[in-house]
């Protein structure tokens, strides 16, 4: 199929691509990386009136600690993260979570923020944003707001940026003594994830002391599960909690129940894996 026709925008500055969401409103869609809008749009999924490419726009992929946190571009590309060395060191789950995005294609061309902002259930960097407690920083005419990650995500492919909005970076703090986990469930690799887990713990004397997870694929959108994590750190059976708390997707090839099971599998795993590192 081909898209319906739309109206196409090319700016080179971030100052020109607010001016025209500010005039457009809804009818202005941001093209970053393509990887899913384009599809879309070519099953006629997506009807935009304006197609906004922000690939012109400088400074929108820059990597850079500052003042204390490591601050990701939104159109930095997944393979540029996935490589590089400040996100290596400080933000390690990143490397996980995107070895398991598609393929290299993909990743050549994908960007953090695309994925942010489409917030589709089955991506892997929105759980890892709350797994992060990061902080989305989204510009407007009028200036900057930073969103934390658990207001972020709001429900199936909805999120708290506004029409005259873009997302232009993320701020992850620094966590030193934190380690990351993750780990997700795909029919092949590089498939969409049917649930996946991303963790961060900080353990003191070989006893983890404070985590933050988020399910991927599960629900319609990730989100911290607090009693979870207070099961955990008391030494409970944290995963059998997740059927009352987790409202799990249906779909044919991925009923709600097999997801919920997957879930807690993902979530024994979890801590078997971190008991292990505790112990060595």
């Amino acid at each position: 199929m081909t898209p319906a026709r739309f109206a196409y925008l090319r700016p080179d500055t971030l100052g020109e691509a607010l001016a025209v969401l500010a005039r457009e409103g809804e009818g202005a869609t941001p093209l970053a990386g393509g990887q899913s809008l384009m599809p879309m749009m070519a099953m006629r999924m997506a009807r935009p009136a304006l197609l906004l490419d922000l690939n012109r726009v400088a400074g929108l992929d820059g990597i850079a600690v500052v003042e204390g946190a490591l601050h990701i571009g939104a159109m930095a590309r997944h393979a540029t993260v996935l490589a590089h060395p400040l996100v290596a060191a400080h933000a390690p789950l990143l490397p996980l979570a995107l070895r398991e995005v598609a393929h290299p294609a993909i990743r050549n061309r994908g960007t953090l923020g695309g994925s942010l902002c489409l917030a589709d259930p089955a991506a892997e960097l929105p759980a890892c944003m709350l797994a992060l407690d990061a902080t989305l920083v989204l510009a407007n005419r009028a200036g900057e707001r930073g969103v934390a990650a658990v207001d972020f995500f709001q429900g199936l492919y909805a999120t708290a940026r506004r029409a005259d909005e873009l997302l232009v970076r993320v701020e992850i703090p620094l966590s030193p003594g934190w380690s990351p986990w993750f780990a997700e469930t795909a029919r092949r690799h590089g498939d969409y994830a049917l649930a996946g887990l991303a963790m961060m713990c900080r353990r003191e004397a070989g006893r983890i002391t404070a985590l933050r997870i988020a399910f991927l694929g599960v629900e319609a959108a990730p989100r911290r599960l607090p009693e979870v994590e207070a099961a955990i750190l008391d030494s409970a059976d944290a995963a059998a909690l997740l059927p009352r708390l987790l409202s799990p997707l249906h779909a044919e090839e991925a009923p709600a129940a097999w997801r919920l099971h997957l879930a807690q599998v993902l979530l024994r795993r979890a801590m078997i894996g971190e008991g292990r590192h505790a112990a060595a």
